[in-house]
């Protein structure tokens, strides 16, 4: 008797053809973002850049840097939710501390480094195990995204930026976006509210849904947190553009950095807020502030960042030998 041809399972052809696609995606969107830095840095008055860098009031300077500060605390204590969602008991300033360091590393060099790589090696050295770092880190990651999800739902369903003209997307296909992404978040807080399934395994790590306590705080602290991010580009291009707006395109510009996996988000911002803002104010001021944002926001922190790794790594090399002597 013979035996007639297999068939292939639908889920073995996705996953064969969807890697392959996620490839093509990504190249092209590279070439395309190649395209239009080349194209806009062509038509920048570079020393207008400088020019504005330089004469950049003190106010307007303080009042960023005072608030990238606040952005950064506050997103050093995304991981003590995860302290008393595991219940794990390293002390809170030890938590904001490899928190922080993580946070800088993930911004400038990329989440794998920093928001996965650095959190295990710095939890694990000070006792934690996996799956209890696993939740932490997912707990705290899950803070950002929540928060975002909120925020840009009611930055794009009510307070709509306004797009370049000629735009397909239009301002109402953005405002029906942003009530998708305000329901996705607003669905989140029922889950944790009503869910009889309260827990998840993903990848051999089970994950339970937070109270609805947290879950409310984790979306307070980060949204709160992209808001306080939107005010240090707000203040750096000297409030010549409405504050939701500002906020808005710095959302769409985060997702954009998060697509293409470009450490730092290198060009990413840049050509978003061109894109979307050339039309209200010139490109050079536009330039001259996102610049000052990143030595802000990323390079300056960046440092003290790399200082604290470095006495981290050196408190566990001198703490060694001590361990081994004890041993023997």
């Amino acid at each position: 008797m013979t035996q007639g041809p297999k068939r292939r399972k639908p889920g073995i052809t996705a996953r064969v053809w969807w890697p392959w696609f996620k490839r093509a995606a990504t190249a092209v969107f590279f070439m395309l973002l190649a395209w239009l830095l080349v194209t806009e840095a062509r038509a920048v008055e570079w020393g207008a850049v400088l020019a504005t860098l330089v004469g950049y009031p003190l106010p307007a300077l303080l009042g960023a840097v005072a608030l990238a500060w606040a952005s950064l605390t506050l997103y050093s204590t995304f991981d003590l939710l995860g302290r008393h969602y595991t219940g794990h008991t390293l002390r809170a300033p030890a938590v904001m501390r490899i928190t922080f360091i993580s946070y800088l590393f993930s911004l400038n060099m990329g989440a794998l480094v920093g928001g996965v790589a650095l959190r295990f090696r710095l939890y694990s050295r000070l006792g934690l195990d996996n799956g209890t770092i696993t939740r932490v880190m997912s707990l705290s990651m899950l803070t950002n995204w929540a928060g975002y999800l909120l925020l840009a739902g009611v930055v794009f369903g009510f307070y709509t930026p306004a797009l370049p003209p000629g735009w397909k997307i239009g301002s109402a296909g953005l405002q029906i976006l942003g009530f998708v992404l305000l329901a996705s978040s607003l669905l989140y807080l029922l889950l944790c509210a009503v869910s009889r399934q309260r827990s998840f395994t993903i990848r051999g790590h089970e994950l339970s849904l937070p109270s609805l306590r947290l879950a409310l705080l984790q979306l307070a602290m980060g949204a709160s947190n992209w808001l306080l991010m939107g005010g240090v580009v707000f203040m750096l291009l000297q409030q010549k553009i409405a504050f939701p707006t500002v906020t808005g395109v710095l959302l769409v510009a985060a997702v954009a950095g998060v697509i293409t996996h470009v450490p730092a988000g290198l060009g990413v911002l840049e050509a978003v807020f061109v894109v979307l803002l050339s039309h209200q104010l010139p490109k050079h001021e536009l330039l001259a502030a996102l610049l000052a944002y990143r030595g802000i926001y990323y390079l300056a922190p960046l440092a003290l960042a790399v200082a604290l790794y470095l006495v981290a790594e050196t408190r566990v090399k001198k703490a060694a030998p001590a361990h081994r002597r004890k041993a023997t």
